[in-house]
Parts: structure tokens; C-alpha cells; sequence
């Protein structure tokens, strides 16, 4: 069974914890899902150490639901976390986010590999690669280039089926723009213009 997130962002009301407002002092602000429809256990680990088969270190594993969570998103996820639907719960900050260094690798793999078909409806697969690619990899995408792990920049290459791509094993290339992460990051690093970058968190759960 698959692994998918759930949850949204949240910004800190301005003048929090002053005699100038006693409301809740964070807000919902938007859901994930019209953002970020992906599962990716290679982001998911690396980001909150769910299935973190790549083996980086996660920045943000299991904090569990802020406690001072705003309405919204609790309504949205406190009734699931606590029927264990969903479950490992997490939040981390933009100013977090901001401060991920892209060159970062895993402890133990160095690459991915991902190949599609060339058919009308095509499939898409990965393959988190070590120094010497696994043989189910090899026999979906026939034989690499021959300096395919020397290839810092990543390689394509393509096959009369399929269209392939190695890529390094890094953070930026787990969070790149081909995924749908920097929609997320986008709408967070335009709200820290009002709510600062400590003052706007993503909250997240898995089920």
C-alpha cells in the first residue's frame, strides 16, 4: 500500500502573544493538495524521514502536530492522526526550508534512476541506485553509458521503448523543479514577506 501526504500551510498572526490580539496564533492558509499530488518516498524521507529509503538526513522527522496548531488544519488532520489514519505527523519552518543545502547526499545510495515508456499512456518508474546499479534496474533500462556514475550532472539516454534519465542522489535534484515541491515552497517563501520566515510552517501527515 501506498504512502501519501496530507496536510497544509500555516502563517503566525502578527501581534501574537500582545494585548493587540488574543486570538489562535497560527493560521491555516492553504491546503498541500492543490500544490503537491505526488508520492515520492525520496522526498518524503528527506524531508520527514517517512520511508527514507535513500537514506538522507531527514530534516524534520516526527514532531508530531504543533501544539499550537490553528483550527483549520486541526479540523483537517487531528480526527485522522487520532484514528492512527494518518500518522507520523511533522512540521518544519521556511526558514528551515530556506537553510537546506541542495548539495547534501544520501549516507548510502548516490543516484536515481527513472525511465518512462514511450507509449500513448506512458508509465513512469525510479530506481534509487549504489556504485554498481541493481540488475531489475539494468534489465528495464538496458545498459547505462559507461560513465553514467561519473556523470555529476546527471545523463539521458533512451532505448527503442523507453526515454532514461541518472540523476545524483542529491537533495536539489529530490526537491527540483521537475517535482511538485517548489509549487509548495513558492506560496511559502510569498507569505514570509508578511509573516517572516519563522512565522510560516508546512504541516504534514501520512496515511
Amino acid at each position: 500500500m501506498s504512502t501519501d501526504i496530507h496536510g497544509g500551510i500555516e502563517f503566525r498572526r502578527p501581534g501574537t502573544g500582545t494585548d493587540d490580539y488574543d486570538g489562535e496564533p497560527w493560521v491555516a492558509a492553504m491546503d498541500l493538495w492543490p500544490l503537491h499530488d505526488e508520492t515520492d518516498y525520496t522526498a518524503f524521507g528527506c524531508l520527514f524521514g517517512m520511508r527514507n529509503y535513500a537514506g538522507f538526513q531527514p530534516l524534520a522527522p516526527g514532531r508530531g502536530l504543533p501544539l499550537d496548531l490553528s483550527t483549520g488544519m486541526r479540523s483537517q488532520l487531528g480526527p485522522w492522526t487520532a484514528s492512527d489514519d494518518l500518522h507520523s505527523a511533522s512540521w518544519v519552518s521556511w526558514a528551515e526550508l530556506a537553510s537546506i543545502d541542495p548539495t547534501a547526499t544520501s549516507d548510502h545510495l548516490i543516484g536515481r534512476l527513472t525511465w518512462r515508456t514511450k507509449s500513448l499512456t506512458p508509465i513512469l518508474h525510479h530506481q534509487l541506485v549504489s556504485d554498481t546499479s541493481p540488475p531489475e534496474a539494468l534489465s528495464a533500462v538496458g545498459v547505462p553509458p559507461a560513465d553514467l556514475h561519473g556523470a555529476t550532472g546527471g545523463a539521458e539516454w533512451t532505448t527503442d521503448e523507453l526515454f532514461c534519465i541518472y540523476e545524483p542522489l542529491m537533495v536539489g535534484a529530490v526537491l527540483s523543479h521537475e517535482t511538485h515541491w517548489p509549487h509548495v515552497f513558492a506560496v511559502m517563501k510569498a507569505l514570509t514577506g508578511r509573516f517572516g520566515d519563522h512565522g510560516v510552517r508546512l504541516v504534514v501527515a501520512f496515511g
